[in-house]
């Protein structure tokens, strides 16, 4: 591959490394992107765009055929795909006639033969020529700076790959996250399927509190040697974690171990209650287990686990005062008073926190973040893919993610039951002080429902991604229960008198 500012080229040897760009192109695209595929007859457009469609469908079979008469050819795919030939149009025009337009809007556009058309096409388009070049062709791409760097990152995990041993693996999308981080999965020729993790560089964001950003107040990971450090040191203590097979820290792609597919979730999204309850007994054996502060990752790198302190226990819970109360309210913010009484009073309840116990807490211990392994026993049913955040603080954290599951809705029979699973295996380990626990718990619920109030409307209208705020009724229901613990009536009285909680029963 050689660049020369926003131009990529690249040299595609054979047939195969045509499909393999193609492949790789696919997992660079979002909708509303225009490929404009220019070239001779024969140069490879048609095959590009083959390879890309049955990418994106994760279909290898699937029938792709040539749109040079029908002039347009729709797939409704993850992404879906409208590929346009416009060799046989007799003016520009007709191109918004064949709905150019409106599946720009939610799709992706492949067009051949863009000479045809080309006042008509997007200015932000990406335009790939395709030439013949000894046995091989060469393709040059020309986008903007945005597409660009997509396709450059895209192009870097390929190359990655390579030094791995796997330079003609088969990707696909997996899945993305509510983070930049997005996961492939990665298919060789042994018949193993493996994880690619692409967690590109953080970029820095404005300054929140202290001069830093909201991911080093509240202690986010920033790059791969905390989920590195993590998965090692608890495999070595018998929990599932992924194998690390690769890592480049510099540009954030990891090659891990797939600990399968399966979840704790029924087909219809309804919690298996046998599933949570092997989760949360992998939790009480986790909680029982000492946890370093400094774990060796490489030999020039110690990952220091962050303490969940009053800082980020703060910084969290106001997003409820920043984000959920002004949407709440049609854009009016709390009220100076609102939000010293609201501070106060978590300064107080984390004050309760000194005495607690704390170990590690894995941060997101729910439904997305667990693999269920049929075919192991005791904690290794349980596998643990999300904790690049983990931080030291109270137990009863990860204990209210996954009693209160924040994706789905956990019945208050199987809270419950729950409950007493994880309270009568810590009893059994012994030295075990329940009241202490519970009243650290409702705690520690309630500062997770306040953040995850804020966070479902930051994402919907800062980052763009409405799809969360479903989770709204349920965050909030969860956040009830825990404000009926004594413990945080102030916090009670003060949700009841914004109208975060409708009534003190």
């Amino acid at each position: 591959m050689t660049t020369n500012g926003t131009v990529i080229s690249l040299f595609l040897e054979d047939e195969a490394a045509t499909d393999r760009f193609g492949e790789d192109l696919a997992l660079a695209l979002k909708p509303g992107d225009c490929v404009a595929l220019s070239g001779d007859l024969g140069a490879g457009k048609s095959s590009l765009s083959r390879a890309l469609i049955r990418a994106i469908a994760d279909d290898a079979e699937l029938e792709v055929p040539s749109p040079t008469f029908t002039l347009v050819q729709s797939y409704d795919l993850r992404i879906p795909v409208s590929h346009f030939d416009l060799y046989r149009l007799s003016d520009a025009a007709e191109l918004t006639e064949l709905g150019f337009d409106e599946a720009l809007q939610g799709g992706i556009c492949l067009v051949e033969w863009p000479e045809m058309a080309e006042s008509e096409l997007p200015d932000d388009r990406i335009i790939l020529t395709l030439a013949h070049e000894g046995a091989g062709r060469r393709v040059n791409i020309a986008a903007p700076d945005k597409q660009a760097a997509r396709i450059r990152r895209v192009l870097a995990i390929r190359e990655f790959l390579g030094k791995a041993g796997y330079p003609e693996a088969e990707r696909r999308f997996l899945t993305g996250d509510a983070s930049l981080r997005a996961y492939e999965a990665v298919y060789s020729d042994d018949g193993i399927r493996r994880i690619l993790m692409d967690w590109p560089p953080l970029p820095e964001g404005p300054p929140v509190l202290d001069g830093k950003p909201y991911p080093k107040v509240a202690h986010l990971a920033e790059n791969a040697y905390p989920f590195v450090a993590i998965a090692d040191h608890l495999r070595r203590q018998g929990f599932a974690t992924p194998e690390i097979y690769r890592v480049d820290y510099a540009q954030g792609i990891l090659l891990i171990e797939d600990l399968g597919s399966d979840g704790v979730l029924d087909d219809d999204g309804t919690p298996i209650a046998d599933r949570y309850l092997e989760s949360v007994a992998c939790l009480a054996a986790l909680h029982a287990q000492p946890m370093p502060h400094d774990i060796r990752v490489t030999d020039s790198h110690i990952h220091h686990i962050p303490d969940f302190d009053r800082t980020a226990m703060k910084m969290e819970v106001r997003l409820l005062l920043d984000w959920h109360l002004p949407w709440k309210r049609d854009g009016a913010s709390a009220t100076d008073g609102e939000r010293e009484d609201y501070l106060s009073i978590w300064d107080g309840l984390i004050d309760q926190l000194d005495l607690a116990e704390k170990n590690l807490l894995l941060r997101d211990f729910h439904s997305p973040n667990i693999i269920w392994r049929e075919t192991e026993t005791d904690i290794q049913r349980v596998g643990l893919i999300d904790f690049q955040d983990a931080m030291i603080g109270p137990t009863a954290y990860d204990l209210a993610s996954i009693a209160q599951d924040a994706r789905v809705t956990i019945e208050p029979n199987l809270f419950q039951r729950l409950m007493e699973h994880y309270l009568s295996l810590r009893h059994a380990q012994g030295g075990f002080d329940e009241a202490g626990f519970l009243a650290s718990w409702a705690i520690m619920s309630a500062q997770r429902n306040c953040k995850l109030a804020g966070l479902w409307v930051r994402l919907m209208q800062r980052d763009g991604k409405p799809g969360y705020i479903k989770h709204m009724p349920r965050t909030l229901a969860y956040l009830d229960v825990a404000l009926q613990h004594e413990t945080l009536a102030p916090l009670r009285d003060w949700c009841v008198r914004t109208g975060i909680v409708t009534s003190e029963s």
